[in-house]
């Protein structure tokens, strides 16, 4: 079956752009379409759809606000906010609300389509560049000792090869540098195929659902270097 999806956007332009590239990706089918927090509403409760794209800066009603409606009213609805705002205080805000991914709106075709295929399958996808704020976020948090871990990173980092190879250490390192899979691949001068096989073995082998908790996971046990 394919992943249902509706686009909420007021720039039409954007909007077509984003549709556009989710068109070419035959499991999915944009089923709607519209341009504010409150027509988000409507056409959710009309075609009940698996995957909402939703923009955080709108007339009337915004994205965070048309966002905890629909999961109050909807809970099965994942939802992907998109914004221009990596700062981690707009993330964690849509996150409390619901939300199941935060993508900025620079993000690249392959980063959208990744998005929408975790978040369809119950999983969550922050932007790369999200995930790393949020993370020295954490790591200023713990310094502080206003949040716990297992073990802080010492001055010497510690690489997790009791459980990972010296090249899964070198790309979830990369992850924590808020790399995508291109970046990762350009990095280090492999393909991107490669780079999400690698994230895939990551994953497995921590045992996380996604790459933002791979790398919460390797900060609190001093794996990776938060710069």
């Amino acid at each position: 079956m394919k992943t249902t999806i509706v686009i909420i956007d007021d720039h039409q332009l954007f909007r077509e752009g984003v549709k556009r590239i989710l068109d070419f990706e035959a499991s999915f089918e944009v089923i709607a379409e519209g341009d504010d927090g409150e027509e988000a509403l409507e056409l959710i409760e009309e075609h009940k759809p698996d995957v909402v794209i939703m923009d955080i800066n709108m007339p009337q009603t915004n994205g965070i606000e048309a966002t905890r409606r629909l999961i109050e009213a909807n809970p099965e609805t994942k939802v992907i906010i998109l914004s221009i705002h990596d700062d981690e205080s707009y993330v964690t805000h849509a996150l409390k609300t619901g939300a199941s991914g935060y993508l900025l709106k620079e993000m690249d075709a392959d980063s959208l389509v990744e998005a929408v295929k975790v978040v369809a399958d119950g999983g969550s996808y922050l932007h790369p560049k999200v995930t790393h704020n949020l993370v020295k976020e954490y790591r200023r948090l713990i310094q502080n000792g206003q949040a716990t871990a297992v073990a802080v990173a010492e001055p010497e980092i510690r690489r997790p090869l009791h459980i990972l190879t010296r090249r899964e250490c070198e790309v979830l390192q990369l992850l924590a540098d808020g790399k995508s899979n291109r970046g990762v691949g350009d990095a280090l001068y492999i393909s991107e195929k490669t780079v999400k096989n690698h994230v895939s073995n990551i994953l497995q082998k921590m045992n996380v659902n996604d790459r933002t908790q791979a790398v919460v996971v390797a900060i609190k046990n001093g794996w990776v270097l938060v710069k």
